[in-house]
């Protein structure tokens, strides 16, 4: 996460995680019109295509690991009606995988959600889908996400902000909510009596029901600013160890299956989980925690992969893998 004419921070966070790991009603109603289209074979594309298909309001994929849509009847909740192709097992849940939610600095909450902002939306060259909120009197800042397929189990998403005022401590809660998946792990140092080494922890919950993983201390005091009072449904996390990286995984035993969701550390300050068993199975990154000037802009990077019988080392290296590809300079907007 980089604002224009700045300095990258996070150059030493990347470097020592890389050292050390070594290697509602309404949203059903319009899950119901994108199964509908599906259904009726709208918006065809070619399975095995890394591309979204147009298909009236919403972008059809079938990548051949995974099919569904993006941006159900144009609703900006991200993936909908996700199956996994090879079991035929329903994957998202009713608010979408990769959709943006709360929208933060430290005494503002810009409206309910992203999802609530009207948004247009572009289908680009390759099957890229542009997404785009432009700023109005709640919203003092234009945001923009880029989704782009890496590999057909694999979705690459660039979170764009420019401000249109000064903008402090700034955050887009980027949201995923999983069908099944009961087990959440996250990326972090593990008990004392490992000396603090790299290790899933799970989000159990005898810990709490939500649950923060921050970066750093500084992560700690945006956490705990006010952010999370603001109405609705204000939040009091429960402060978990410190990420190894922004990185965690959600497993659902009866078909195998694993997500993960990860970002650059300099580009998500926290991620976030309900313990394991509550029912919202759902996976947060708190993305920027930056101050943004007005007319400046700053993008944030996050992938998401599923597949099958992934082990906490493969995770590691899958990350890690992530993380070089960022090092070149992709992905991007």
């Amino acid at each position: 996460m980089t604002a224009q004419n700045q300095p990258t921070r996070g150059e030493t966070t990347r470097r020592g995680f890389l050292k050390r790991s070594a290697a509602g009603a309404a949203a059903f109603a319009t899950l119901s019109l994108a199964r509908g289209a599906l259904a009726a074979g709208e918006g065809a594309v070619g399975r095995g295509a890394l591309a979204f298909a147009a298909s009236g309001k919403q972008f059809a994929f079938d990548t051949g690991c995974m099919k569904g849509v993006l941006r159900p009847q144009g609703r900006p909740i991200g993936l909908a009606s996700v199956i996994d192709v090879a079991t035929g097992a329903a994957i998202s849940r009713s608010f979408g995988i990769f959709s943006h939610y709360r929208l933060l600095e430290t005494a503002n909450r810009y409206g309910h959600a992203a999802w609530d902002w009207p948004s247009k939306s572009n289908l680009l060259a390759g099957g890229v889908i542009e997404a785009v909120w432009t700023a109005d009197q709640e919203h003092p800042f234009d945001l923009k996400a880029i989704y782009r397929w890496a590999k057909p189990d694999t979705l690459d998403l660039v979170t764009t902000v420019t401000a249109r005022k000064d903008l402090a401590r700034f955050e887009v809660f980027l949201a995923s909510y999983f069908n099944g998946f009961a087990e959440s792990w996250v990326y972090a140092k593990g008990p004392a009596e490992t000396d603090g080494k790299a290790a899933f922890v799970e989000a159990s919950r005898d810990e709490g029901v939500w649950q923060m993983f921050p970066r750093d201390e500084r992560a700690i005091e945006l956490i705990r600013d006010g952010r999370w009072k603001q109405p609705p449904n204000p939040v009091q996390w429960v402060i978990r160890p410190t990420l190894i990286g922004p990185l965690a995984m959600r497993r659902d035993r009866r078909t195998g299956l694993v997500a993960l969701v990860m970002a650059p550390p300099e580009d998500c300050f926290a991620v976030a989980t309900p313990h394991s068993e509550e029912g919202h199975r759902s996976l947060y990154l708190s993305l920027y925690g930056q101050d943004v000037k007005a007319g400046q802009t700053a993008a944030a990077r996050s992938r998401l992969v599923i597949r099958p019988a992934v082990s906490f080392e493969r995770a590691e290296r899958i990350y890690e893998e992530y993380l070089n590809e960022c090092q070149k300079g992709f992905p991007n907007g």
